[in-house]
């Protein structure tokens, strides 16, 4: 019996809650039919496998759960959406020069990401989760500024523990399911883009830039909060990849026209081949898993 539900549980990719909850379900009928089976003169044993091969393929039974649980309310939507609409507010009401505001919003996410994760991991909680990486992608890109012999020290150091927080984080979500680790990566390539877009070089020329493209950078993360929106609420898998690739690629496409000649065409294709890796890269990775 165990064996029958933890091929069903590689196959559901649901948040743990819902997930024991089905398992309950799905154990009650394989007993229910296997007590039948039972009084009709199977074993024990034959009556067990033989129930658990009634209900049919485990694929198709798991997608079927799947797409029956995995449309969330629109609460649940609204919570997903939550991160990339307050960095939106926090740009598109001018707030993103207040050391009060940049604090209160570090500090939300924070408590968000530990309630959730302390809470099931529930399905909301991982557009949240992607915020905790954009410390290590800005970190990275402040060590092109360090001078000298210091940026091959702050490298050896940065390195590794960038690695550390993205694999380890990449693989707690992807013991879920591999969309939830694109849904967390969804934001890395936006960041990255408005970086280049903006500058680090001259301060002067960087708070210009950034009070000029502030509208631009709250659309870009409006049309996130969409996104996410979006996939939590739709039921099939293959819609959900499309929307997160489809959508990802309008942001990016958003941030080219805000300033045309900030970042080269190679920079672009960067960013392009990036969003492409981070949202099919952990199907890829997972399947490889798996084989193994």
């Amino acid at each position: 019996m165990a064996d029958q539900l933890n091929i069903f549980k590689d196959h559901l990719r649901l948040d743990c809650t819902t997930e024991n909850n089905v398992l309950r379900e799905l154990n009650a009928h394989i007993e229910d039919k296997s007590r039948e089976l039972v009084e009709a003169g199977l074993s024990e044993d034959e009556a067990t496998e033989t129930a658990a091969r009634l209900f049919g393929s485990h694929r198709l039974i798991s997608k079927q759960i799947y797409e029956v649980y995995s449309q969330g309310s629109w609460r649940q939507a609204f919570f997903a959406a939550l991160p990339h609409l307050l960095i939106a507010l926090l740009f598109a009401l001018h707030c993103w020069n207040s050391t009060i505001w940049l604090l209160a919003t570090i500090l939300t996410v924070a408590i968000v990401v530990i309630y959730g994760w302390c809470h099931g991991r529930p399905t909301w909680l991982f557009p949240w989760l992607g915020y905790c990486l954009i410390p290590v992608v800005i970190a990275g890109i402040l060590l092109i500024y360090v001078p000298g012999r210091w940026a091959w020290l702050a490298g050896i150091v940065y390195i590794p523990v960038a690695l550390f927080i993205v694999i380890s984080l990449t693989k707690n979500t992807m013991k879920q399911d591999w969309l939830f680790t694109s849904l967390t990566l969804l934001p890395i390539p936006i960041v990255l883009g408005w970086m280049l877009v903006i500058g680090l070089g001259d301060r002067f020329l960087w708070y210009e830039r950034l009070h000029y493209v502030a509208p631009w950078i709250a659309l870009s993360f409006a049309v996130l909060a969409i996104t996410v929106a979006t996939f939590i609420r739709v039921r099939q898998r293959w819609v959900k990849t499309g929307t997160l690739l489809t959508l990802e690629i309008l942001v990016l496409m958003i941030v080219a026209l805000a300033v045309k000649s900030a970042v080269s065409f190679w920079g672009w294709l960067f960013l392009m081949l990036l969003s492409l890796i981070l949202i099919l890269g952990p199907a890829l990775l997972e399947r490889k898993i798996r084989q193994d």
